[in-house]
């Protein structure tokens, strides 16, 4: 029995490697520029934040659509795949922010509230709810874009320099020595 949870945590490991670290290295071989790289994550992640379910897909894909090769397009859509969890976890906050601003009331999040909800007696108030979670991501996205692209943008610098990949499939360190690559990071 004390096999099984390592191998569920192997299982897990296996598949966020194959699903997220592998396209990532994937992505950083076909040599795309850090600034490129940091706006592409930044603006997949706030998208993949929006407060419905099941739309970051489409925004995504028209944002690419409409900013063209100034994205990265595999790296927004990966983004918006990493960013689901912190989606479901941050539309209550969203919510709250929009009620907020609106100086609304709360929308209780209670059993009630979803008896009410299921039986169809809260349809304005959660018509209301939901446009008071799409003005809370619009007023903060912004904030979030931007200083997500801040943070990233240092580490797609360094992970672009550092990684050097050669024609094969397998990813080879750089062979520059770390002071010069601090020095490289440090000009930019």
């Amino acid at each position: 029995m004390s096999n099984s949870p390592k191998r569920r945590v192997g299982a897990i490991g296996s598949w966020f490697h194959n699903k997220v670290v592998d396209p990532f290295i994937q992505i950083l071989s076909r040599g795309a520029e850090p600034k490129q790289l940091a706006f592409s994550t930044a603006l997949g992640i706030s998208l993949g934040l929006f407060p419905i379910v099941g739309v970051t897909v489409f925004l995504c894909g028209m944002a690419i659509a409409v900013l063209g090769s100034s994205v990265n397009a595999p790296t927004v859509m990966l983004a918006n795949f990493v960013a689901t969890p912190l989606e479901l976890s941050l539309m209550v906050v969203f919510l709250r922010f929009g009620e907020f601003v609106t100086g609304g009331a709360h929308f209780p999040l209670t059993t009630d509230a979803l008896k009410k909800v299921l039986t169809g007696e809260a349809s304005t108030e959660i018509f209301r709810s939901i446009l008071n979670a799409l003005l809370g991501w619009l007023v903060l996205v912004p904030l979030i874009m931007g200083a997500l692209y801040i943070i990233l943008l240092p580490g797609f610098v360094i992970l672009v320099h550092k990684f050097k990949f050669s024609t094969g499939s397998s990813p080879k360190l750089a062979t520059s020595s770390s002071t010069e690559l601090r020095l490289k990071v440090r000009d930019i």
